[in-house]
């Protein structure tokens, strides 16, 4: 009779110590678990899909008027002459586009650019006048440094204005369209008083250069509107104000709860807005080598039109600057198209009335769809 075998005593046959070293091919767990998940690859946007609708609908309708224009009227409208012509008086309008865009930018609008423009041209117009007593040759061939003054004075005059009425906007808290129409006949009225209705007629050599002049065979006026536009662009797009007047624009009362000085915003950019507006009297009276209290009257209506047309929000928080200059450039192709066609100015008035209704329905409609 074999013996049993013997065991540790208190221990069971399944309870038999592990050896001191795990063997040599112990299984591999770590082959039963699921695999990581792999890094998703981000692939880069296609190009038509990263271009903003309304820039590239506002670049269609630039291409569709130009061959509209040329289609219609070709002997006339595709010489040079029109072309250049183009680049000295779209600027001084471009300017005033932007200054628009900007009060816009915010909710508001501002409706003196004009007279603030004119009212800038006037007091730089009598300050030269005045200089020594300069008349015919003196006055034409002024030193620069009498031009610059004179640029200065322009300038200043536009930083007060837009200061008064952000004030009003911002301080006071004065509807923005109520506020503008009321200092922009102010300003209209104080051009009447200096000047008695006339306009002043002369101006320096070195003035005119800023509406007429040439650099390389390209034209001041645009050459200084795309410096304003480019400068105007990197701002809202990459500096601190720039975003502060969008989310101003989009909504007022959580941009004060979110700790932004919304009031400091808004008189700020009504105070560029004048001075924009300056500028634009500056390129308007060099051009005309005049200046007067009713000068371009209708250029309100069309700076709202271009301001809007170019994808500014008139509520506020969205604005283009690229937008602006091809709603420029297709209105300034309409404008000589039809001019060259001999059009009626009231249907001229017709038409850039029937656009801006036309523009504020496509970006109400586009706004709705956006929700």
């Amino acid at each position: 009779m074999s013996a049993a075998p013997t065991q540790a005593p208190g221990r069971t046959p399944d309870q038999t110590p592990a050896p001191d070293h795990a063997p040599d091919h112990a299984p591999d767990h770590a082959q039963d678990r699921p695999p990581a998940p792999a890094t998703p690859v981000r692939t880069a946007r296609p190009f038509w899909r990263r271009v903003d609708p309304a820039l590239a609908q506002m670049a269609a309708l630039t291409i569709a008027v130009f061959v509209l224009m040329a289609a219609l009227n070709p002997e006339k409208f595709l010489r040079p002459y029109v072309f250049e012509s183009i680049t000295y008086v779209a600027p001084e309008l471009g300017l005033l586009s932007i200054a628009m865009m900007l009060a816009m930018l915010t909710g508001g609008i501002d409706l003196s650019v004009v007279g603030l423009a004119n009212l800038s041209g006037i007091l730089a117009g009598l300050f030269f006048h005045a200089w020594g007593g300069a008349r015919g040759p003196e006055l034409t061939q002024m030193a620069p440094g009498p031009v610059a003054l004179g640029i200065l004075i322009a300038l200043l005059t536009g930083a007060v204005g837009g200061a008064i009425n952000g004030v009003l906007i911002a301080r006071a808290r004065i509807t923005p369209i109520l506020a503008t129409i009321g200092t922009g006949q102010i300003f209209t009225g104080i051009a009447l008083v200096l000047t008695g209705g006339p306009a002043i007629v002369g101006f320096p050599r070195g003035w005119g250069f800023f509406g007429n002049g040439q650099i390389a065979g390209i034209a001041v006026p645009l050459i200084l509107f795309v410096l304003v536009a480019a400068a105007v662009w990197l701002m809202l797009g990459r500096t601190a104000f720039g975003i502060s007047l969008r989310l101003t624009g989009t909504n007022l009362k959580a941009a004060r709860f979110a700790g932004l000085r919304t009031g400091r915003t808004i008189f700020l950019s009504y105070l560029l807005s004048g001075v924009l507006a300056a500028m634009a009297g500056i390129l308007l009276s060099g051009r005309t080598n005049a200046a007067k209290s009713d000068y371009g009257v209708s250029y309100v209506l069309q700076a709202v039109l271009i301001a809007v047309l170019g994808g500014t929000n008139p509520a506020g928080g969205r604005g283009s600057v690229p937008g602006i200059a091809l709603a420029l450039l297709a209105l300034m192709l309409l404008s000589s198209g039809l001019q060259l066609m001999r059009f009626s100015n009231f249907l001229v008035d017709f038409i850039w009335g029937a656009f801006l209704l036309l523009s504020i329905a496509l970006n109400a409609l586009r706004t709705r769809r956006g929700r």
